[in-house]
């Protein structure tokens, strides 16, 4: 199956869903699924405003029409609702072609911070965009229940999930002796850093990511270490280098971080909200409380042998079996098409790694 993904979110930005579909299309080649991806890099772009490093499409239709041609693919899916996502299912509306979108990123809570508009607006937006699709792909039950109470249609679960293998307890210090309290993540006015940074913890505060706030933060914030961004090998020994991961963002969807941090055998703590609550196992893998420094507090004594446990049961492999799976009930079984000659082989489990 040739499964094409439109996605305004790619290199050289560094986030969850970059992150997320790199992998997808290591892990969907052995269920005979081959991912390929409509990207910014095959347009011009200008900078998104208040965010210059992420690259915004300018319209190119005919070209997505022509590379449509080209690839033929199976199924269509809209990974994001910027322009390069509005133009593809633009084409996909005009032409008849099926398609799903997934619901990666709460804008009406982002554009809001940022532009002081009202969130109806863009929920209204986002609605339109989705419905219009087959099914829309969400990575928790409790946002998919708040998108269904919004009034978005055909949700569909896809979970995500994490290299056990790169994320592991290491036996390193990066930041001194504990407690080591860590954020990792963008640098930016949605992701709350600043109720982290104002937190009352005895102890290190450390921030591993890059965004628009940084510099303001790094000079309103002398005694936190700001590390920039850090990937790979140099980012999973920060992880392995704390005692806490501290989520303080209360716009999230998911949390791959929370992944991370967990697989690297780290307690995590959050608020009570979407992503969080549906990942960390209160008082088992970390701690939520609208007081995030208590949170921390208490995430502290937790068994992180079994913190790391409970990680090994999020595999990229599931994560992209649920994709595939989702395109095929969406866009074949409920739409009565006939599926792809070649079908999809699910490929053996492999055993997971402690």
């Amino acid at each position: 199956m040739k499964i094409l993904v439109a996605t305004d979110a790619w290199r050289p930005q560094v986030n969850g869903v970059v992150r997320t579909y790199e992998r997808l299309r290591e892990e969907a080649l052995p269920l005979d699924a081959e991912i390929i991806f409509l990207t910014p890099g095959e347009f011009s772009t200008v900078p998104c405003p208040t965010y210059p490093e992420i690259r915004l499409s300018l319209p190119g239709y005919s070209y997505i029409g022509q590379r449509m041609r080209e690839i033929e693919p199976d199924a269509v899916h809209i990974a994001t609702e910027g322009p390069l996502g509005w133009m593809t299912r633009s084409h996909c509306l005009r032409k008849g072609i099926p398609f799903t979108t997934s619901f990666h990123t709460r804008f009406p809570d982002y554009i809001s911070s940022r532009f002081n508009l009202p969130e109806s607006w863009i929920w209204s937006i986002l609605r339109r965009f989705h419905n219009a699709g087959a099914g829309i792909m969400v990575a928790t039950p409790t946002l998919a229940r708040e998108l269904e109470e919004r009034g978005f249609e055909r949700t569909l679960s896809w979970t995500r999930g994490v290299d056990t293998e790169l994320f592991r307890p290491r036996d390193v210090r990066r930041f001194g002796e504990g407690p080591v309290y860590l954020y990792v993540g963008r640098v930016a006015i949605e992701k709350n850093i600043e109720a982290f940074l104002e937190a009352e913890l005895d102890g290190r505060k450390v921030v591993v990511g890059d965004g628009p706030q940084l510099q303001e933060l790094q000079a309103r914030y002398p005694d936190v270490t700001f590390t920039g961004k850090r990937v790979g090998e140099d980012l999973a020994e920060c992880y392995a280098s704390a005692d806490v991961f501290v989520m303080p963002s209360k716009t999230e969807t998911f949390g791959i971080v929370i992944l991370e941090a967990m697989a690297s055998g780290l307690p995590v703590a959050a608020y009570p909200v979407t992503g969080p609550i549906d990942l960390i196992a209160p008082g088992q893998t970390g701690a939520l409380s609208d007081d995030i420094a208590q949170a921390a507090r208490d995430a502290l004594a937790l068994d992180r042998e079994e913190i790391r446990k409970r990680a090994l049961e999020y595999s990229w492999e599931a994560a992209a079996r649920l994709f595939v799976s989702n395109i095929e009930s969406a866009l074949f079984a409920n739409k009565g098409r006939k599926a792809p000659a070649r079908r999809v082989r699910l490929a053996r489990r492999r055993p997971s790694q402690a």
